[in-house]
């Protein structure tokens, strides 16, 4: 029987990984600006533009102006920026284990989020400075769980996807990297984090 490949990456999710993110709280603060019932936003707000500015195919201004206009609200970017980001709080305890791994590994973010989302989150999460490649839908034009932008990252680390691993809150996004051939893990909280990771031989 053949030995399992070291681990040579690390692919990690950002949302709910290194910063939590409520969207509940999001659509309620929008809600509230718009005079529109939490539920009412939500609805207005999931879908087809939540989907392209993922994919890059709508910059800060596109944002902007889609969720404007779906809410019914004009809000300068002043404004709306900071708000449309405020419903993210940095994961402290597990940036620790995070930056443990630096120069040990390569470490790749793999991220769905947006052109504001990327610009406000960097400044808050220094350790994306220690990070090998950032792999954001908004600038490679894929998103999870398509098989592209696991690959994408795949190829930034320069591995196998055997001698890769890869971390995400969300069960169907480690089932196609998985299906990929790489090792997954659905992220829950930073002690279990430690556990998957020791493991692994980290």
């Amino acid at each position: 029987m053949s030995a399992v490949p070291a681990v040579k990456a690390v692919l990690l999710d950002l949302g709910n990984v290194l910063v939590f993110h409520d969207n509940s709280l999001l659509f309620a603060r929008l809600a509230a600006r718009a005079g529109l019932e939490p539920r009412e936003a939500a609805r207005r707000l999931t879908g087809a533009g939540w989907t392209a500015a993922n994919r890059g195919l709508l910059d800060a201004e596109g944002i902007r102006q889609d969720v404007c206009g779906a809410l019914g609200v004009e809000l300068p970017m002043e404004e709306f920026a900071p708000l449309w980001s405020s419903h993210f709080q940095v994961h402290d305890a597990v940036l620790p284990r995070v930056e443990g791994l630096a120069g040990r590994v390569k470490l790749v973010l793999v991220s769905n989020t947006n052109a504001l989302h990327v610009a406000w989150l960097k400044p808050l999460l220094p350790v994306l400075q220690r990070f090998d490649a950032l792999v954001m839908s908004c600038e490679v034009g894929h998103v999870k769980p398509e098989p592209a932008i696991y690959q994408l990252a795949l190829q930034k680390a320069g591995c196998a996807p055997q001698e890769a691993v890869f971390f995400d809150d969300l069960p169907e996004f480690v089932d196609a990297a998985r299906a990929l051939g790489l090792r997954g893990f659905v992220f829950t909280d930073a002690p279990a984090f430690d556990a998957q990771l020791k493991s692994l031989g980290l």
